[in-house]
């Protein structure tokens, strides 16, 4: 397929799919509204032109030539990536569906053999970072089935092809730039730095920017590998989790009852957020217990809500309701959806 065929079917994609980028894996947050593509311009810039000026710019900004052959030079876009970038599971609608697929025996038994494997490892991690062994090892099982699927694709083709598709351009861009920085300083070798479809890398799927402020070197041989090693990557799953907030005196959340009546009076008494990404706004402001509990919020086994000294905000995923913590927004940092966090934090549930 040509350049221009290809643009051809994207701009067709944008018009079939109208839905915001939802962060892949630990990787891409939706802080903003999502920006339709332009569809007015009439002779988009190619592949070749684009990259073209990308290396250019790479080169301006300091990269070298012996850098930018090994990463950028002959890359070519990939149709499948842009394929899976409009058809996330977490856009799909049906939360008990997409929970099914995740949460099930063969994941829980796993992730308890897996937090019994790595037991000394991950009380080192909660002792330095604050995190919960049960909330990493249920990210680090979503995300690559405990370091068995860390993805095949080539990250800069990825990031490029993003990139250069105008939905996203600005931020994977961005990203593309921090690749060629990991590179650049010796983390991974550019032959074999491959991941997912959007360019999130490793155990822990992290994308690029996340792997400069967030990964850790944890066994001590001086390098932050969270490709081959499970130490470095629980690390950087804690360090990732820290840097957004987590508490390690509360937990994530618990699913409620809402009666209809009860809801109704929610709708006029607690309003919606209005900043962060997309899920955030799709949740209520965070109130006290007591005032979800004065509204007539109850456990969702019909028990009173516990009297925490903790705020909370009301996840509606249709079919079920939750009241979630503070932790639960690292959570999303993670993946700006609510059928991953809540996946995350009914799994880590099921491996107290």
């Amino acid at each position: 397929m040509g350049n221009n065929e290809m643009r051809r079917l994207i701009v067709a994609l944008a018009f079939i799919v109208s839905v915001p980028l939802i962060r892949p894996s630990a990787q891409v947050q939706d802080s903003a509204p999502p920006t339709p593509p332009d569809l007015t311009v009439d002779a988009p810039q190619s592949f070749d032109e684009w990259l073209t000026a990308l290396i250019d710019e790479a080169r301006t900004r300091g990269y070298g030539d012996e850098l930018v052959a090994q990463t950028l030079q002959g890359l070519q876009p990939l149709e499948r990536v842009i394929q899976s970038d409009r058809s996330q599971a977490e856009l799909n609608p049906g939360f008990e569906r997409y929970l099914s697929t995740r949460l099930t025996t063969l994941m829980v038994r796993r992730g308890k053999e897996q937090k019994a494997e790595h037991r000394a490892v991950l009380a080192r991690v909660e002792h330095q970072f604050g995190v919960q062994p049960r909330f990493l090892v249920a990210i680090w099982g979503l995300e690559s089935r405990f370091g068995r699927n860390k993805g095949r694709v080539p990250v800069f083709q990825a990031l490029a092809t993003l990139a250069w598709e105008p939905r996203r351009a600005s931020y994977f861009r961005g990203e593309l730039f921090d690749a060629l920085t990991m590179v650049q300083r010796g983390h991974i070798d550019a032959k074999t730095m491959t991941g997912s479809w959007a360019g999130a890398m490793g155990q822990t799927q992290f994308m690029p920017s996340s792997y400069l402020k967030y990964a850790v070197d944890f066994d001590g041989d001086d390098r932050r590998d969270i490709w081959d090693s499970t130490p470095d990557a629980l690390a950087s799953i804690a360090s990732y989790l820290k840097g957004f907030g987590w508490n390690d005196t509360q937990t994530w959340g618990r699913e409620v009852t809402v009666t209809a009546e009860v809801n109704e009076a929610i709708d006029t008494a607690i309003p919606k957020r209005t900043e962060g990404c997309y899920a955030m706004r799709n949740m209520t402001v965070r109130r006290p217990l007591s005032d979800w509990k004065r509204l007539g919020v109850r456990r969702a086994d019909g028990g009173p809500l516990p009297n925490a000294a903790v705020t909370a905000g009301l996840v509606d995923v249709g079919s079920r309701k939750f009241l979630v913590y503070p932790n639960y927004d690292a959570i999303l940092a993670y993946n700006c959806a609510h059928y991953y966090a809540l996946t995350v934090a009914l799994i880590s549930d099921r491996l107290q």
